[in-house]
């Protein structure tokens, strides 16, 4: 099947084939056609097989078929996602397919001023891609208005769920249209039973869409473990690197703090690294990934915050040098290489501390993966595994937002403190002020 059977318009088409693509991928084929139709859709497919493309283009027919012509143009499309990086990387994709029709589109996030983004908005856009924390910043400053929405997308849904964005999105489409009066999609890698329990909320009558059995990774990824102790994964991690000549290493760590030393060290072995995470700014982790992109940077240490969004051209290695406390960020991180029919690499080196880690993402993939123990980094059986205290959710699993105290929604993408009411220091605190109250009152008394 093309493109040409898929009744996408001509200027859609022009578009498509100026990238070079003639064939719609399986979640392309699909979807487009009962997009168009109107239908709210359920959609789930492997990461990097065209999801964007899937609803950016029928969204774009749907509001050039209705174009209003002059005067100021209300929001007409809101598409939600979960980072800045995946936010940036659908505002492209809207340019990219729409640059032969006369819609406009603009893109907000945290992590930067918002002035621009207001002066843009009162300009009047058709589509707005944005973060949830950052959305609700413009609709409060009254910047924003969000009730002529005739399409709403939510992609990358569970990951916002995991981030604990559900209170947002619940502000959000009270400020929308009733889901009887706009066309409503939901995409995601992942389902689950929360992301049921949202669509029940969001989507009329939708019609599910899977072009693979839920929570698998890309037939195209190599998957292989090299067990390792602990303290010699970053011996072992520049030796891959060094002697298979990987020249673009995406590598994923637990923790902030942890990217930012994996990189300073790599730099010490003589391998040009960077790391990129909440905690730097956005004009920062724009221009490493920009760097990594054009070969500047030869590895990309990152956070799970990177694990959504980050659409790299034939990216050919993904390195897990901790494994994710949550099994469904094994997909998503590896899920980065092996995109649009591509071969991949997905590597992880395990120390005894993440066997569990390990047998919890082989019981969601169904399989067991490939282990191959170098001979110079044989594991010591006399070290004891220990308790995994730092990363993403602690030692219990748990996602951003939920259990981190701490951890902002800005750092994620979201533009929005959290209010984290799991702190400890926090109760202690306020169970001593509290106690502190009782002891002046009783002494005013006396």
């Amino acid at each position: 099947m093309s493109f040409d059977s898929l009744g996408l318009s001509a200027e859609l088409l022009r578009a498509i084939h100026d990238q070079g693509y003639t064939e719609p991928t399986p979640i392309q084929e699909k979807t487009i056609p009962v997009i168009l139709e109107g239908a709210d859709v359920l959609a789930g497919a492997q990461t990097g097989t065209g999801k964007t493309a899937a609803f950016t283009l029928p969204m774009l027919q749907h509001l050039n078929a209705r174009n209003r012509g002059g005067g100021k143009r209300p929001v007409r499309a809101l598409v939600l996602t979960p980072t800045r990086e995946l936010a940036a990387q659908v505002a492209e994709s809207v340019k990219t397919y729409g640059r032969h029709l006369r819609l406009t589109s603009a893109v907000v996030f945290g992590g930067v001023s918002i002035n621009p983004q207001i002066d843009t908005l009162r300009r009047g856009v058709d589509i707005l891609i944005a973060t949830p924390g950052r959305l609700l910043d413009h609709a409060n400053r009254r910047t924003l208005d969000l009730s002529k929405i005739e399409i709403l997308v939510l992609d990358e849904a569970d990951r916002m769920l995991d981030m604990g964005f559900i209170h947002d999105i619940r502000r959000v489409l009270a400020l929308l249209p009733d889901n009887s009066q706009r066309q409503s999609l939901l995409f995601s890698a992942t389902f689950s039973a929360e992301i049921k329990k949202l669509a029940d909320r969001l989507l009329n009558q939708p019609i599910l869409v899977e072009v693979a059995r839920r929570n698998t990774t890309a037939d195209r990824i190599e998957q292989v473990v090299h067990p390792v102790d602990k303290l010699r994964k970053r011996e072992l991690l520049s030796h891959l690197i060094r002697s298979r000549n990987w020249r673009q290493v995406l590598v994923f760590t637990r923790t902030k703090h942890g990217a930012n030393r994996l990189a300073q060290q790599l730099g010490r072995d003589g391998i040009n690294a960077s790391a990129i995470h909440g905690n730097k700014s956005q004009q920062a982790r724009t221009r490493a990934l920009a760097a990594f992109k054009s070969g500047d940077v030869q590895v990309l240490v990152a956070t799970d915050l990177a694990s959504r969004g980050l659409d790299i051209d034939q990216l050919p290695h993904v390195v897990n040098f901790e494994l994710p406390n949550v099994p469904e960020d094994y997909i998503h991180r590896i899920g980065r290489t092996g995109r649009a029919g591509h071969e991949g690499e997905a590597v992880s080196l395990v120390c005894i501390d993440e066997h569990k880690l390990l047998r919890d993402i082989e019981r969601l993939l169904k399989q067991e993966l490939p282990r191959d123990v170098l001979s110079a980094f044989a594991p010591d059986p006399r070290i004891q595994a220990e308790p995994i205290k730092n990363g993403r959710g602690g030692a219990a699993r748990g996602g951003a937002g939920r259990s981190q105290p701490g951890r902002s929604r800005s750092q994620t993408g979201g533009g929005r403190p959290s209010r984290n009411k799991r702190n400890p220091e926090g109760r202690q605190n306020s169970r001593a002020g509290a106690a502190r109250s009782r002891r002046r009152s009783r002494t005013r008394s006396a």
